[in-house]
């Protein structure tokens, strides 16, 4: 089901690029769907460390984002898209070639491509109705900013081709208001910042607004608990699987949790609940939680800042206490080990090498290399059977991993371009 959006904007122009990462990874963990960031300067030099500010941004977050910039070319669409983004944004008033619109669209998708527009401009009764001619121009959506609510714009809104987010600092309107007219797929603004939004959400929801908030799809009371009406929680990063904790909630634990987005507990030695990070910072944002067959044991799919146990550790099962040894062949692992091997070569050489060797040739020679490794998986798919290739493709990627550590990508750059496209 289709929901209403909360989407935060920040003003990355002469800020910090410290401070707008840090922004926007509270808004990432406080509830935000989407996220806007924006600097509109002309300036070459400036849009450049803007794009680099928001690559980083991509691998920081996993909300999906929007970038404004001044755009001038097809490339700088490119250049924008290929930082991660989910979308561009550009002003309207500042696009010197409209055809532009049409041309990315058609080149990236239309649901890549936002316009922003000035709510006066379209309520100029003498003008083009703009909305209209975005359609034609393939746009996806159109952000309005200055909205002044009344009869008049709100009819304008709902009339509009393209799906609107509005711009609005909250000052004068209402988000409820702002949401409820029916075109208004979601309200930008910059309200949220040192703010809870999930509780904002509950707010809207209680209004009748469709806003996306955790719900438990089984009551408490379908759990099967002990004997002290707890039951227990297995707790694992969403990212790598790792099981970080055990813990356990009883009724009040669990509604707090699917209500704050945070992972709340109940600490049997003091018998109260306890929210996990409240003393040490190291919060849990959930993921996912999942019951068991037998509706006796919670997984749940955490976001952990900082170490999850209280000694520090990253997870709180260090104390090994058997082990066979056995091979790690899970795909991921597996390539993040070899590339962590390749990323220590380039920074500890080691005589002999033979990376070492390629990272001493440079790029050119890695780049050949990579070419030859290419062209054996051509001749080896050629033959019959399926040895040959493998090695190939096994020799292919080391090349590929190492042209990777040449070019300061590495293999969250790869999946997070990969999940994206998804």
């Amino acid at each position: 089901m289709s929901y209403k959006k909360i989407i935060p904007y920040i003003n990355a122009e002469n800020e910090i690029p410290g401070h707008v990462l840090k922004l926007a990874e509270e808004y990432s963990y406080g509830g935000a769907d989407e996220l806007l960031i924006y600097n509109y300067s002309k300036d070459e030099k400036s849009r450049e460390e803007f794009l680099s500010l928001a690559k980083e941004l991509s691998k920081q977050i996993d909300i999906p984002f929007i970038i404004g910039c001044y755009v001038e070319r097809l490339e700088d669409i490119k250049k924008a898209i290929y930082t991660g983004a989910d979308a561009i944004q550009t002003k309207y008033a500042l696009l010197n070639n409209k055809e532009l619109l049409k041309e990315a669209s058609e080149r990236f998708g239309s649901d890549k491509i936002m316009v922003e527009l000035d709510m006066l401009d379209c309520m100029d009764s003498d003008s083009e109705d703009l909305c209209h001619i975005l359609a034609d121009y393939k746009v996806g959506k159109v952000l309005l900013k200055h909205v002044a609510l009344s009869a008049n714009s709100i009819e304008k809104i709902e009339a509009s081709p393209l799906p609107i987010i509005i711009r609005d600092s909250l000052i004068r309107n209402d988000i409820s208001s702002l949401l409820k007219i029916s075109n208004v797929v979601g309200v930008s603004t910059n309200f949220f910042e040192n703010k809870d939004i999930m509780k904002a959400k509950h707010a809207l929801k209680a209004e009748s607004v469709v806003v996306n908030t955790f719900e438990s799809k089984l009551a408490f009371s379908e759990f099967k608990l002990d004997a002290n009406g707890l039951i227990p929680v297995v707790v694992q990063d969403y990212r790598s699987n790792e099981v970080l904790m055990l813990a356990y909630m009883n009724e009040e634990a669990y509604n707090k949790t699917v209500v704050t987005g945070r992972m709340t507990y109940y600490s049997r030695s003091r018998q109260e609940l306890w929210l996990k990070g409240e003393t040490s910072g190291h919060y849990q944002y959930v993921k996912a939680l999942s019951l068991d067959c037998d509706n006796d044991t919670i997984l749940a799919k955490v976001l952990q800042i900082g170490p999850a146990c209280h000694t520090g550790s990253k997870s709180c099962f260090f104390n090994e206490l058997v082990k066979k040894e056995y091979k790690d062949i899970d795909p991921f692992h597996v390539f993040k080990d070899v590339y962590g091997v390749i990323l220590d070569r380039r920074r500890n050489p080691k005589e002999g090498s033979y990376t070492n060797y390629l990272f001493d040739k440079g790029i050119d020679k890695i780049l050949k290399k990579c070419g030859e490794e290419a062209a054996e998986i051509i001749i080896a798919a050629k033959n019959p059977g399926a040895e040959e290739l493998r090695y190939e493709i096994a020799d292919y990627l080391y090349h590929l991993m190492v042209l990777m550590a040449e070019c300061n990508l590495d293999w969250d750059d790869i999946t997070t371009e990969l999940a994206h496209r998804k």
